[in-house]
């Protein structure tokens, strides 16, 4: 009985210290890698990014297409660059960005939140920003169907 009672003991530990260094490696994991956390911590919730525009600190750059924009609206202050030019768009030089965009081109240090209809776009975008050194890139995940929720029902609550 002993023997089996020690036995069950010396298993929790070899279970709670395989747990141990399993957290601790996903601790130095996290601390070496610059997009562990992409998935978790880069989205930005409604008022953040109200706030964060209120702010100036950041460029917003809606991913959807031209069309999307002209029939649906866009949040204010946002620069369209549709998905499949992100990448160019990020690597031009700052003389052509200003050109086609009437933006100044963002740095690798700025804060960049990307958006688009419902986040699926601006998530892809992001991991492309990201991809080319822009670590600051965030996506909001709510899009422009959260946005026009949010602003329409404030405008109606006379807000």
């Amino acid at each position: 009985m002993r023997l089996l009672r020690l036995l069950h003991l010396s298993g929790r530990q070899v279970i709670l210290g395989s747990a141990e260094v399993a957290l601790w490696g996903l601790k130095s994991i996290k601390g070496s890698c610059n997009n562990f956390c992409t998935a978790i911590c880069k989205d930005v919730t409604y008022m953040e990014l109200k706030n964060l525009l209120k702010s100036k600190k950041i460029m917003l750059i809606d991913v959807r297409e031209p069309w999307e924009i002209l029939e649906y609206g866009k949040i204010p202050g946002s620069v369209n660059i549709p998905l499949d030019n992100v990448d160019e768009a990020l690597q031009m030089n700052p003389k052509d960005f200003k050109e086609k965009y009437n933006e100044v081109k963002p740095s690798k240090s700025d804060s960049l939140v990307f958006s688009c209809l419902a986040g699926v776009r601006s998530k892809k975008a992001m991991d492309t920003a990201i991809s080319l050194g822009f670590n600051s890139a965030q996506h909001y995940a709510g899009g422009w169907k959260e946005w026009a929720t949010y602003e329409f029902s404030e405008k109606k609550q006379g807000n």
